[in-house]
């Protein structure tokens, strides 16, 4: 369960009984438009302005001049329309102005909003801007194009938050905490380190995860020059970016086209962008756009009539309603093609139904079937349908090419979410090698992970590895480093960093499809904040100074990356040809897990690729085949192109807490 999402809000006000909101037949009975779902169509001869709202008794529309404050030019009545739509359209060119619209249901009017469908927004996102989206592509946006991607097996996914990844001082970049800092090349930190675009193209992952971009409530963009964090897990308007994140947040285009040139800036580099995508709740519940557009019709509700409230945030929004299924569709087709965006994380995915995440992926399928598409299965509580309708982690195995954060694994390397002084496999806890040989396996089924009857794995949900998304930490709960120092306190800082390096071993060597928290391969710390949603740059920022005090480290992930990449071995993205070649030892001791590759799958290079995890505090032996063995890992070092030495067969040595990687 997330419990971020229960820090965000206060309270908020619900309806009181049930006879304030329609049934659920009477929704169902609204009607539903034909066409494009458009609430702002420009042209310099004239605006057609739109808005789907079918329980309305009238609809206004007003127009402003500012994004902030004023009274409006003009306030014009829309016009009813078939499928519950209303409509107005203004002559002349009406570009850089903005619009809001007020809707009136039983008799009062709802207050401004700038509807469900703002595409550009003024500051605050509270008006919605009229704009030529063609005037915010950024120069060669025409030709940008996605890396290559041959296989959803071939990903590896960076998570960061663009505030923490470069506001630091020392980060050598210009336009730090902004959209912009990940277009700037040749930076480096005060010691020589590179930062920003050229630290991820040192690292080598292929995708960067980007916490909420979209425009969110909890950040003033009127107050930037004050101290404001939030991760963002607080929605607003959906289709347009938030404005912090821009260099100017009073003009509508700059976001949009800031947001356009860091897409475009890691696509030269080479890593695709995945946008963390928060449909599952909004900031507010009375008084947001949904809210205010259609009351009720977007949320769902607990048989009292209260709101329903399975994000923990003070409603859930009701993915199975046509027009909210066809929202989230149509949301997700417009971050594609207008902002190329290259995947999706679904924030509480466990509260959307089985349906909807099926239209999504189908919708993406028809654009480009190599947009990825992972979400985190579960929800902060109970949602109001039943748990076999919702893209629950059990469900995942319902679903095609749709993945899921395995808490198993994480949880089996570094101990149990919400007990910090709790280990596992990490601390050299014993019974958790049944989970540590569940995520090695992608969470496809295997005869060989659940070997004894002590902690057993409940259920293979993945079909096929590329459903497993294989972690140790994330934004949520500890970061790596400050878990190992809450689960031993005791230790020195050279175990920490032994064990920190076996956990990202036993990530980068799965065969599901590895993610990295930001700042993990430097040892990042929060100094023992779980929850920093809204916690001060002194917590949240990356330092990059660390690069160099644990160069290491990072080298060691870098060598992780760079094997992976070059072996297809560890990638194999079939749940057949996982087990038909992944082979776990016998007779390893207690907090040892041992694999071997069989023979040289997928054409790989190497033969019968060996892998050892030591978590004990003591040197472990494993009985190798006879032959000769090339030595790539070893004692925390890595070389994944040029050997560390050989071993011969029978009985080997692997040193405490450390991997041992060999092949013929």
């Amino acid at each position: 369960m997330k419990l971020k999402h229960l820090l965000i809000l206060p309270a908020l006000s619900v309806m009181g009984c049930q006879d304030v909101q329609p049934s659920q037949d009477e929704y169902d009975k609204y009607p539903v438009p034909e066409g494009e779902w458009e609430e702002m169509n420009y042209a310099p001869a004239g605006t057609k302005f739109a808005l789907w709202a079918p329980s309305a008794e009238e609809v206004s529309l007003k127009l402003y001049a500012e994004g902030l404050g004023g009274e409006p030019v003009q306030v014009l009545p829309m016009k009813e329309a078939d499928g519950g739509m209303w409509r107005a359209e203004v002559s002349g060119d009406l570009n850089g102005q903005f619009y809001t619209f007020d809707v009136k249901v039983d008799g009062a009017w709802l207050g401004d909003t700038p509807g469900v469908w703002a595409k550009a927004v003024g500051v605050n996102g509270d008006r919605a801007a009229i704009l030529d989206l063609d005037m915010t592509d950024p120069e060669g946006w025409d030709k940008d194009v996605r890396p290559e991607l041959k296989s959803f097996a071939d990903i590896i996914i960076y998570e960061m938050h663009h505030r923490d990844f470069s506001i630091d001082s020392l980060s050598g970049i210009a336009h730090r905490g902004k959209f912009l800092a990940l277009t700037e090349e040749g930076t480096t930190s005060a010691r020589g380190q590179k930062t920003g675009i050229d630290h991820l193209k040192e690292l080598g992952v292929t995708h960067v995860h980007i916490l909420p971009s979209f425009d969110y409530s909890s950040v003033d963009e009127t107050r930037l020059d004050q101290p404001q964090y939030n991760w963002g897990y607080d929605p607003k308007n959906y289709n347009a970016p938030e404005g912090s994140y821009s260099t100017n947040p009073y003009d509508p285009a700059t976001r949009i086209r800031e947001f356009k040139q860091m897409v475009m800036a890691l696509h030269r580099a080479g890593i695709r962008v995945v946008m963390d995508v928060v449909y599952n709740h909004t900031a507010v519940t009375e008084g947001s756009n949904f809210e205010r557009t259609v009351p009720g019709y977007f949320y769902r509700h607990k048989p009292d009539g209260t709101f329903a409230d399975a994000s923990g945030c003070g409603n859930e929004t009701a993915s199975e309603r046509t027009m909210m299924r066809r929202y989230m569709v149509e949301s997700v087709k417009y971050w594609v093609e207008e902002y190329h965006v290259d995947g999706f994380r679904f924030d509480l995915m466990g509260i959307h139904d089985l349906g909807t995440m099926r239209a999504i992926r189908q919708a993406l399928d028809e654009i480009d079937p190599t947009i990825y598409v992972y979400g985190e299965g579960w929800a902060a509580g109970a949602p109001q349908l039943p748990e076999d309708s919702l893209a629950m982690k059990n469900n995942i195995d319902r679903l095609s090419r749709i993945a899921a954060f395995s808490d198993e694994f994480r949880d089996s390397l570094r101990g149990p979410f919400g007990n910090d002084a709790q280990g596992a496999f990490l601390a050299g806890l014993k019974g958790h090698e049944a989970g540590i040989r569940f995520g090695l396996a992608g969470g496809v089924e295997h005869p060989q992970v659940n070997l004894s009857e002590a902690r057993r794995t409940p259920k293979f949900w993945a079909n096929e590895p590329t459903q497993f998304i294989s972690y140790v930490s994330c934004h949520d709960d500890m970061c790596l480093a400050d878990r190992l120092k809450a689960t031993l306190p005791d230790v020195d800082v050279a175990v920490r960093k032994a064990l920190h390096k076996l956990a990202e071993t036993a990530v980068l060597t799965s065969q599901g499809v590895p993610f990295i928290f930001a700042g993990d391969e430097v040892m990042r710390d929060k100094q023992g904040v779980h929850n920093s949603y809204n916690s001060p740059d002194s917590i949240n920022a990356i330092r990059w100074e660390l690069k160099r005090e644990n160069r290491d480290v990072f080298d060691y992930v870098c060598g992780l990356v760079k094997m992976r990449r070059a072996h297809p071995a560890f990638r194999l993205g079939d749940a057949g040809l996982v087990r038909e070649h992944l082979e776990f030892l016998p007779d390893t001791e207690d907090n040892v897990v041992a694999f071997r590759l069989k023979g040289q799958p997928a054409g790989d290079a190497w033969k019968d690729i060996t892998v050892i995890l030591n978590a004990r505090d003591r040197a472990t032996q494993v009985s190798l085949p006879a032959g000769t063995w090339q030595v790539v890992c070893r004692d925390g070092r890595i070389s994944p192109n040029k050997s560390l030495g050989t071993v011969q067969g029978g009985p080997v040595s692997v040193a405490p807490r450390s991997a041992l990687i060999v092949h013929q």
